[in-house]
């Protein structure tokens, strides 16, 4: 097609010499600066000895010629370039930004570093060094940088103690010293801003930075000129304000709060996130913005322009639990999520109603109760504010006493119910302390089918929380998802598969899986392609098969025949998973790599190397190197049969 020819005839709109040259030029580049400032300094100058080992691999690239180099590697070529580019930002940064600035956010600037690093990583990690005719010497010395970029990422750098206190004095409000001369000397001094040629120079860098705020609160800004002006002062320079025009005074004006890290604002409110979820496309939102945006029928991604292959919104606990240390560390209260009244008073109905619901989940009336759990079910499902109320009213304790009542449909709508008010995070652990697990345990082995499918669901929701997949696991609530998975209706397995994966992250819930028999309900799914299950398993055994236990049951079934067929036949995403589980499994014995190749698995495992997906690309190119490690392997039979 055009687009492709086009695609393959350039990357970023140069010819791919250009694009090489251009790596070349940005590498030279960084290797002349010389002004990076003292904060930053050991970071920066380590940063440029590791991107001058990657000289030899663009020689080499370049002489090589790329005339022949395929769309994907010219892809892998264009987000080098890519994170080169960033690197060379960062860099420009530590040698011509504030000082003040750069030890005022050093924190923030070591995290930059990082993604920097995990740039460069997944570009040469992506890179097809085969295909492209590296040499073996050039392919180590790129792998001497990758440990290096690994080993930078994992040591962080001793802080110094003495310049952060000092920082932390000058900048407090309430701190007598703050004007102290001998703290503001041997500041000066830590920063090297002691002359009146450094001053200038950081009198420039201070204005350009207030004028693109770059990400700076105006008290931040505001401290920044104030200790410019203070270190003017004890140089004996006249005082001149940093801020010449009514523009710059403007921007300190913008925002009044401390300066909060762009990856914790929602990308559709510009706030920071108190319930960041993530969508389809692996964007993160906070909850109320995105579900509006849902809610206005928009199938699309806000950022990416994606459309959504699901609506579904799944917590990212990881991102929250980022914030809260951030907020923590920096004494800033997130903003209370207020429920937002109508203009017509209908908060104040709605509160009235659930309060009255609440009430008659109490009642010795059943059809009462049955109305009152069916409307809550209905409410709780209908809108995020309405499950932070009926906690509030405290409609949890009674719905958890009535998992325990003796009729089916009843005991259906309730848990239903609990299950979407346990979608906001604070109920997973209200419900779970209530003592809910077990009485949903309970339904999921003897419930209708709607009411143990709705009981998975439920535990996978709980088991979000670390505490409760121990829980879970230690109440005996595996058996029976092993169960369901094995024997329940589609949406049944479905369920159980979701909620077995998460609770196999616990390394004792493995074991427990195993002894249930979930193995052979994992192998049965994988062997029926009518369900559309074989990612979901496949993504259950790649926790498995690192356990002992696991490794044995394995052995013990035609496990890797049906493997191998994956690897043949199945779908791209398939083959991937697929790959990844025999890597772990040969990983640990290489017994069951003989037998892969016994059903044919190197040809399968060479198509994979030339158009399986980048991640199936790389597994498959590891089991490739182990094979060939694996002395006792019988390399003189035809492995292709």
């Amino acid at each position: 097609m055009e687009g492709e020819t086009g695609e393959k005839g350039s990357v970023c709109g140069s010819s791919e010499g250009d694009v090489i040259g251009e790596m070349m030029e940005v590498i030279e580049n960084v290797g002349s600066y010389v002004g990076f400032r003292r904060t930053q300094r050991k970071e920066s100058l380590n940063l440029v000895r590791r991107l001058k080992l990657l000289v030899p691999l663009l020689e080499e690239l370049r002489e090589l010629g790329t005339a022949a180099v395929s769309g994907e590697a010219l892809g892998c070529l264009a987000r080098l370039k890519k994170a080169l580019v960033s690197a060379k930002k960062l860099l420009k940064n530590c040698n011509y930004g504030s000082k003040i600035y750069l030890a005022h956010e050093s924190e923030a600037v070591a995290v930059r570093f990082h993604a920097v690093y995990d740039k460069l990583n997944q570009a040469l990690d992506d890179l097809p060094y085969n295909d492209l005719g590296i040499s073996d010497e050039v392919k180590e010395q790129v792998e001497l940088m990758r440990m290096q970029l690994k080993r930078a990422k994992r040591r962080t750098e001793t802080q110094d103690i003495e310049l952060a206190m000092d920082l932390m004095v000058v900048f407090s409000k309430t701190d007598d010293r703050n004007a102290d001369t001998a703290i503001l000397e041997r500041l000066a001094s830590k920063l090297e801003l002691r002359t009146v040629a450094d001053l200038k120079v950081e009198t420039v860098a201070v204005r350009k930075l207030v004028k693109e705020r770059a990400g700076l609160s105006a008290e931040a800004s505001q401290q920044i000129v104030e200790l410019l002006g203070k270190f003017k002062k004890l140089a004996g320079m006249e005082e001149s304000s940093v801020l010449d025009g009514p523009v710059l005074s403007r921007n300190l004006q913008k925002c009044p709060s401390l300066v909060i890290p762009h990856e914790f604002l929602c990308p559709i409110s510009l706030e920071i996130m108190t319930d960041p979820v993530i969508v389809a496309t692996g964007q993160t939102y906070e909850r109320e913005s995105i579900q509006k945006w849902l809610d206005s029928d928009h199938h699309t991604c806000p950022k990416t322009g994606q459309t959504l292959v699901h609506l579904s919104l799944a917590p990212n606990y990881a991102l929250r639990n980022l914030i809260l240390q951030w907020c923590e560390k920096n004494q800033f209260e997130l903003p209370r999520k207020d429920i937002k009244a109508g203009s017509n008073g209908s908060s104040i109905q709605v509160k009235q109603k659930i309060s009255s619901l609440v009430q008659n989940l109490s009642s010795s009336q059943p059809d009462v109760q049955r109305k009152a759990i069916m409307k809550i079910r209905m409410l709780a499902k209908e809108n995020p504010d309405n499950r932070i109320r009926i906690a509030n009213r405290g409609g949890i304790p009674p719905l958890v006493q009535l998992l325990s009542y003796p009729d089916s449909k009843l005991q259906e709508h309730t848990v239903t119910a609990l299950l979407n008010l346990s979608i906001d995070e604070a109920n997973k652990r209200l419900i779970a302390r209530e003592g809910a697990i077990p009485a949903i345990i309970e339904i999921l082995q003897n419930g209708t089918d709607e009411a143990r499918e709705n009981s998975a669901a439920a535990l996978f929701s709980l088991s979000m929380l670390d505490e409760n997949k121990v829980m879970i696991g230690s109440l005996n609530g595996i058996p029976p998802l092993v169960n369901l998975l094995q024997n329940g209706t589609t949406r049944g397995k479905k369920d159980a598969a979701t909620a077995l994966f998460n609770l196999s992250l616990n390394q004792s819930n493995k074991s427990r899986a195993i002894k249930a028999g979930i193995i052979p309900a994992l192998l049965h799914l994988l062997e029926d392609k009518n369900l559309g299950m074989i990612d979901e398993a496949l993504s259950i055994l790649l926790l498995l098969v690192s356990h002992p236990e696991g490794q044995t049951e394995i052995g013990r079934l035609s496990f890797i025949v049906t493997l191998v067929e994956i690897m043949k036949d199945g779908t791209p995403k398939n083959k991937e998973c697929a790959t990844s589980v025999l890597l772990e499994l040969g990983l640990n014995n290489s017994s069951f790599i003989l037998a892969a190749l016994q059903y044919g698995v190197y040809d399968h495992l060479v198509e994979i190397m030339r158009c399986g997906t980048n991640r199936a690309q790389r597994k498959a190119n590891c089991l490739l190197q182990h094979m060939c490690k694996c002395e006792h392997i019988p390399w003189n039979f035809n492995v292709g049969a």
